[in-house]
């Protein structure tokens, strides 16, 4: 019997099989993907009738061998394309995650520092002044253009890691049908963070001010396309360049992703709103003929991404993850509004706290999700799993699977990482004495960091099985609910790091000398006199007072 071609190498000794290593070739029309397998078996006893082992040549999803003149079955393949064909996934060394995670992930973080900085100054532009609606449309419009890109990202990973991006004839075609697809999601969602920043803002005043609900969209709209045609190029060649580099896409993506998207998008935004503030006052008919322009690009952003299967599908059924995830979000802010009335230096460390456990969740949602479609077929688990195997708490975290190693290694970089961004905002703002210091508060903010980015890694791990089965793209699905969930929780957390700090040692939230407190408290009366005159808030407020980080009291 002679020994097939499938078979590059295999080691016979002490009447044991020790080795087999196995190699296939797709055939031409499937992408020319090579697969390279490798198995161990240290207990299949010989027969002496054994001639040779033979490979099943069969199209089966069972890989088997023939042992003398009985079947043996092998384990299974580390992962399966959905061509049925074997793709490697070895499992990462955690050294080499955290090596390849850790300069994105600085860089990430570094970039909601930079995001803050940038917001802390335009705030004070003509266009925030004018249309304060303005200031309620920044953090929805972040979020959901973060959400767009980093789905991106990791659907591109997938792609690349799965081989698909290998032929350039089919990588065209799929990075064209995703920039189509992103521009019109980032159209279609930016008009809704419009309609709901006019909502928000009509709400307590009764009326609706049109001129800038136009001004508002249009400045809207052109930042979301803008910044997501950017932002895509960018994603576009670092995955190219990590696949060249034998980096993993998943790891590295994501986090530029969100480190880019939140300073370029708040950066266009402000530009293009005062340009089209300008305009407005000379020219009324531009913002409306922008909004018309959009209106127009997004059938034909549609129809292009239709031609993809995988962009089609997310037209399909990739609206209800973002449009939940901007509830869930909307609830932090809630929670934020509260927590800025009484502590004002919060709002220095919300971004970095929940831009960091949702960048970390991001990455290993869209690890998880290329290990799935690696290894088995939408609406089945691999290796006969069921989803109560994800609900154990020990095994997302103590286990030798690669997710909780993976997740060993996030929560390794969690500790420095905002040690690192902590100093960054101190350092920054040390001549202004509004940041918060002290050991009591460094080990609350901590004990917070930790918990949010250990429920997240958590609810991930069972988040996308439980989404594989139920047939929706992880890819899709899951990263915009775990950054929701990563605002939600991560300025929830904040605020009861600063409650407690407040009753156990509240000196540590007083500004560092009588200078800036004084400076600090004439800014805070001069700025809410002229919030009050723009949003004109009733008479009945009158009674009320705004508490200071000083302990004092502000009557309007």
């Amino acid at each position: 019997m002679p020994t097939p071609k499938n078979f590059t190498n295999s080691h016979i000794s002490n009447g044991k099989i020790d080795v087999i290593e196995m190699k296939r070739r797709s055939k031409p029309e499937e992408d020319n993907i090579d697969c390279l397998a490798s198995s161990s078996f240290k207990n299949v006893e010989l027969t002496d009738d054994t001639e040779n082992i033979v490979n099943d040549q069969d199209n089966s999803d069972n890989d088997t061998t023939f042992v003398g003149n009985e079947f043996v079955e092998l384990p299974p393949l580390r992962g399966r394309d959905p061509h049925g064909l074997s793709n490697v996934a070895r499992p990462e060394p955690a050294l080499v995650l955290l090596f390849q995670v850790l300069f994105p992930f600085i860089i990430a973080g570094l970039g909601m520092v930079f995001a803050g900085l940038v917001f802390d100054q335009v705030q004070h532009w003509s266009f925030y002044k004018e249309v304060p609606q303005a200031l309620i449309l920044v953090p929805a419009l972040l979020g959901l253009k973060g959400n767009l890109e980093m789905t991106l990202a990791s659907r591109l990973s997938t792609q690349s890691n799965i081989g698909k991006l290998d032929s350039l004839q089919e990588a065209y075609s799929i990075i064209i049908a995703n920039i189509a697809l992103i521009q019109a999601q980032a159209i279609v969602v930016t008009f809704l963070a419009t309609a709901s920043a006019m909502a928000l803002s009509w709400i307590p005043r009764g009326q609706l001010d049109w001129e800038h609900a136009t001004l508002l969209g249009a400045s809207a709209v052109s930042t979301a396309s803008f910044a997501s045609l950017a932002l895509s190029l960018v994603m576009i060649a670092v995955i190219m360049m990590a696949k060249r580099w034998d980096i993993n896409p998943d790891n590295v993506a994501t986090p530029i992703a969100a480190s880019l998207g939140d300073l370029t998008t708040l950066t266009i935004l402000s530009v293009f709103g005062s340009v089209f503030l300008s305009a407005h006052r000379t020219q009324h008919w531009l913002n409306m003929f922008i909004i018309l322009l959009f209106l127009f690009i997004l059938p034909i952003c549609i129809a292009i991404a239709s031609c993809d299967s995988s962009a089609r599908q997310v037209l399909r059924y990739g609206w209800s993850p973002i449009i939940f995830s901007m509830m869930i979000s909307s609830s932090g802010g809630f929670v934020l509004e509260r927590a800025v009335m009484n502590f004002q230096q919060m709002p220095l460390y919300q971004p970095v706290m929940n831009g960091v456990g949702g960048n970390l969740a991001a990455v290993a949602a869209s690890k998880l999700s290329t290990f799935y479609h690696q290894c088995s077929t939408i609406g089945t688990l691999p290796f006969e799993w069921t989803i109560k195997r994800f609900y154990s708490f020990s095994r997302a975290f103590f286990s030798s699977d690669e997710d909780s190693r993976s997740a060993r290694v996030f929560l390794l970089l969690c500790v420095p990482g905002h040690i690192f961004f902590n100093w960054v905002i101190s350092s920054l703002h040390v001549h202004t004495g509004q940041y918060v210091q002290g050991s009591l508060f460094t080990a609350l903010y901590l004990s917070a960091a930790l918990a949010q980015i250990m429920i997240l890694l958590y609810i991930c791990q069972w988040l996308v099985p439980l989404m594989w089965i139920w047939k929706q793209n992880p890819d899709n699905a899951a990263i915009p609910y775990l950054t929701a969930l990563g605002d939600l929780l991560g300025t929830a957390f904040l605020y009861a790091a600063f409650c407690l700090l407040n009753v156990l040692k509240p000196e540590d939230l007083i500004n560092h000398s009588s200078s800036q407190q004084q400076n600090q408290q004439e800014h805070q009366q001069q700025h809410q006199k002229s919030a009050l005159e723009l949003m004109s808030i009733p008479p009945i407020f009158s009674n009320y007072s705004v508490i200071t980080s000083t302990n004092n009291s502000i009557d309007f």
